[in-house]
């Protein structure tokens, strides 16, 4: 999750669309430039251990856009894919 949002930060589109499952996958990723990013905040997570197959990331990402400070909050669903942790979706 950290990765990602660091990825979101610097606009690294190559990395985000490899660590998206195959099925979910975007063929991009608009980066809206009036968007800064200013901080992740992680606050809980179930499954993820080299035991489990999906896992959840709840988590507040602080950002500016247009001059105002807004806050994020999802609760991402991950896999393994291919051995590899990936984004999913935002779980419901």
């Amino acid at each position: 999750m950290r990765s990602r949002y660091s990825a979101y930060a610097v606009g690294d589109e190559g990395y985000l669309l490899r660590t998206w499952h195959s099925t979910t996958r975007p063929q991009r990723v608009d980066f809206d430039p009036a968007l800064r990013w200013t901080g992740l905040e992680i606050l809980g997570t179930t499954g993820g251990s080299p035991f489990h197959t999906a896992g959840t990331v709840e988590f507040n990402a602080s950002y500016r856009q247009n001059g105002r400070a807004e806050v994020m909050h999802e609760n991402s669903g991950f896999a393994r894919e291919d051995g590899r942790w990936v984004y999913v979706e935002a779980a419901v």
